[in-house]
């Protein structure tokens, strides 16, 4: 009597303090290029049964219901929202979009690995490679494309063809092919930071194609992804948070006063 309505309440106070934590990094996140809002999965824990269903009655009947209480929740996982982002038109050349489920893909410098991004603004380095971030610890983008340093005018097709014109000629000549990759459960991958994913098993092996092959999307250059984030709605999952966590705070102050209760009994 009291003491489980506690530590029920204080499993609701919990889960839900993880809630606001996505919450708050979701709005921190409004201006991030391509970020992918995230949301709190909640489940109830096992209960406790103080009488099964289907259990007989005095007259040897099957009762149609038992008595369980459940002892209190838990955040279960938390999943990303994948939706696409609305576009923002830059006109710079080597910003890109990707408009459908595809993934950029970049080395990382530390470990050499491939990891995944949907955010496009690339620049170039002192070699001309393509890079994500900046030209002095961007990640190589890959398959790798290097643009002459003598390129006047860069365009890249909805396909991926990256083509540059150079002093001399009147003509596109093409340096190279941007490959996107796409996996069968992005909410399986590892979120690393820096607009950065990391394949897992649960995500699946990494599928590529190019750009308008497949399903895995085309590019737009010139444009970048904005954040899914709905600020209306985070707001509103803010408010309801909010009021949840005093719910389940004013039921610890309630055990609380009945435990006060017990424990007065001889006075």
């Amino acid at each position: 009597m009291g003491i489980q309505t506690l530590y029920t309440a204080a499993t609701g106070m919990t889960s839900l303090d993880t809630k606001l934590d996505v919450i708050a990094n979701n709005l921190a996140n409004m201006e991030s290029t391509a970020f992918k809002a995230d949301r709190a999965n909640f489940e109830d824990l096992f209960y406790r049964h103080y009488k099964m269903p289907g259990a007989q009655d005095s007259s040897g009947q099957y009762t149609p219901t038992g008595v369980s209480v459940g002892l209190g929740s838990r955040v279960s996982s938390t999943q990303t929202n994948f939706l696409q982002g609305a576009f923002q038109q830059t006109n710079k050349q080597l910003d890109l979009a990707i408009e459908g489920r595809g993934f950029f893909q970049v080395l990382e410098p530390a470990t050499g690995e491939t990891v995944y991004t949907r955010a496009g603004n690339f620049n170039v380095n002192s070699n001309g490679d393509l890079v994500m971030g900046s030209a002095s610890t961007g990640r190589l983008l890959e398959p790798g494309i290097t643009i002459p340093q003598d390129a006047t005018d860069i365009s890249i097709s909805p396909d991926g063809i990256v083509s540059v014109k150079q002093p001399g000629t009147t003509t596109m000549s093409q340096v190279g092919q941007i490959q996107l990759a796409y996996f069968i459960n992005p909410d399986g991958l590892l979120k690393l930071g820096e607009n950065l994913y990391a394949e897992t098993d649960a995500s699946g092996s990494v599928i590529q194609g190019n750009p308008g092959q497949d399903g895995v999307g085309v590019v737009r250059q010139g444009m970048l992804e904005k954040s899914n984030v709905e600020p209306v709605n985070e707001l509103i999952d803010l408010i309801t948070t909010q009021r949840a966590f005093e719910l389940n705070s004013q039921c610890v102050k309630t055990g609380d006063e009945i435990l006060h209760e017990i424990t007065t009994l001889k006075r």
